[in-house]
């Protein structure tokens, strides 16, 4: 069983030292504080949480509050942050807003209430699980870290290049030499939709996609969606089919493979598709789909190591916004 001191053994410091990295890491040296965080991950050393909590008056516990828990997506962001949160010492408590279920507003003004009366250390927000109300976390009053676009950035904030990386994708569909597309969006009320569609736009004409070669369809981010886009397309478009499709996350691609094998419509040989999405299920989809994105255990990781900044007091000052770039691939859907 590995204990504390066992832990200053191996990074050659004293118990006091692994106990102010463990409580007050602001106290020690970056060069010390990675020293100990390497020893404690090597030995598995877990502190004792109630210990600690009676020590600093903290629970120990992050909040993560998520809009669907039934999204991949979202679930690898919570395996994610669990992993990084749990590294230090930390629990995760987390808290759905069931965003399809209908009525998230009133799930997650309540969750936000619980948060704040139930001692939680911090908290971790997934974009539209306070779509329309992003200004209540302004009220929440502890270390926070939003992932995804917010509007006032009135908190630390992580998210993906929405824009840049739809954009990739557009241009490359475009230079393929497809001149009738098809852009399957999501909600346009919500900033991400809009940025990918803005991107997808911009880079389709850049890669020389004639002036009405795209076809837009409005999707709502479910499997559903993705399923009536393409229903849609052979019913009001048969005759002049576009080559490409772009889906603008994967629950809507998963649901438009399946309307495209039902309608008969072959991929890649009848229709190319391309997705906005990079995370764990999609190494079991087949064709393997061409994607652009940002795994969401990246976006979890950042998100905690902001927050952490914040619990630890490593730092201070106005909120932080970062972007993280896009990764591309092609594959053999498109």
């Amino acid at each position: 069983m590995s204990t504390i001191s066992k832990v200053a053994e191996r990074a050659g410091v004293s118990r006091t030292t692994v106990s102010h990295v463990i409580n007050h890491a602001e106290r020690v040296s970056p060069h010390l504080r990675e020293r100990v965080r390497k020893a404690i991950e090597e030995l598995g050393y877990v502190p004792d949480a109630r210990a600690r909590s009676l020590r600093t008056g903290r629970s120990n516990i992050v909040a993560l509050l998520i809009p669907d828990i039934r999204n991949p997506f979202y679930t690898e962001m919570v395996r994610a942050a669990q992993t990084a949160l749990g590294a230090s010492g930390r629990d995760v408590l987390v808290f759905n807003a069931d965003v399809p279920g209908g009525d998230p507003q009133s799930h997650s003004r309540k969750y936000l209430s619980e948060i704040r009366t139930k001692g939680i250390d911090g908290l971790i927000v997934g974009d539209f699980a306070l779509h329309g109300m992003y200004g209540a976390i302004r009220d929440v009053t502890l270390p926070s870290v939003f992932v995804g676009h917010l509007p006032d950035r009135s908190v630390d904030n992580v998210q993906a290049d929405d824009f840049g990386g739809s954009r990739r994708m557009g241009r490359y569909l475009a230079a393929q030499g497809h001149r009738r597309i098809a852009l399957v969006t999501g909600p346009s009320d919500f900033p991400a939709a809009i940025s990918r569609a803005e991107g997808f736009r911009q880079g389709a004409a850049e890669g020389g996609l004639p002036e009405g070669g795209l076809i837009t369809y409005e999707g709502s981010y479910l499997h559903p969606s993705g399923s009536a886009a393409v229903s849609w397309l052979a019913e009001h478009h048969r005759d002049d089919m576009p080559t490409a499709i772009f889906f603008s996350n994967y629950l809507m691609a998963v649901g438009g493979l399946a309307a495209l094998f039902d309608h008969g419509i072959r991929v890649p040989d009848d229709m190319a598709v391309a997705v906005f999405g990079n995370h764990p299920p999609m190494q079991y989809d087949r064709p393997r789909l061409t994607h652009v994105g940002v795994p969401p255990s990246e976006l979890a990781a950042r998100a905690c190591r902001m927050l952490l900044d914040r619990l630890e007091g490593l730092r201070t000052g106005p909120p932080r916004s970062e972007v993280i770039a896009c990764s591309f691939r092609q594959a053999d859907s498109a």
